[in-house]
């Protein structure tokens, strides 16, 4: 697993990678020539995340507290719009779902932590809000297990999913300077291969450096 997300992590920073280099100087400059003072959406930036879990597994979901955190970095094209790369950690509290079978046994599905790697792609609609969306690679830590009438555990899977993830919301400078301080707010969606998924509202307070 820690391979492949490197692996998917290296692919979204190449992609990434020519938005750097159009952030240079000259494009500061243009940019505070245009947008009235510049912004400061580019560089490298950590986050952390807190907000509600839902996991969907065999047509039943467990909604809970979920927490994590965000290391990525962003540049500037065209003055307005920013692209870059991510990887995220997420993990929630205790999501699990116990599903009844037609045989009498019952299956329950747990979610534990997830990695993902993502391009991020977003438009400044003034210099210090940002509006985005993204999509990537992810990785959930799951486990299965079946107990017939009785309680007795007839299956014990634990396993590691991959699957993709979509997403968007919008950011905002909350602090300017040398090392700018930020907010954001947004929903994520990751579909794992098994037919489980997770779904999750998240509120982010991060710091760039340039």
């Amino acid at each position: 697993m820690t391979k492949t997300l490197s692996l998917a992590l290296a692919a979204a920073t190449a992609i990434a990678a020519p938005a750097l280099l159009t952030a240079s100087p000259a494009m500061a400059q243009t940019e505070a020539a245009t947008t009235g003072g510049g912004t400061q959406f580019r560089g490298i930036r950590v986050e952390g995340n807190i907000g509600g879990d839902r996991f969907q597994s065999e047509g039943n979901h467990d909604d809970s507290f979920g927490y994590g955190g965000t290391v990525g970095f962003d540049g500037i094209i065209a003055e307005r719009f920013v692209i870059g790369a991510e990887g995220s950690y997420w993990t929630g509290d205790d999501s699990e779902n116990c599903t009844a079978l037609p045989d009498t046994n019952s299956i329950c599905h747990k979610a534990f932590q997830e990695w993902g790697a993502a391009i991020r792609a977003g438009y400044l609609v003034t210099p210090d809000l940002l509006v985005f969306g993204k999509g990537g690679y992810v990785n959930g830590e799951q486990r299965r297990r079946i107990d017939n009438a009785a309680g007795t555990q007839l299956v014990y899977d634990h396993y590691n999913a991959d699957g993709y993830q979509v997403g968007g919301g919008v950011e905002y400078d909350v602090v300017k300077g040398d090392t700018p301080i930020y907010a954001n707010l947004q929903y994520v969606y990751s579909n794992y291969h098994g037919n489980s998924s997770r779904q999750r509202v998240m509120a982010g307070v991060g710091v760039r450096f340039r």
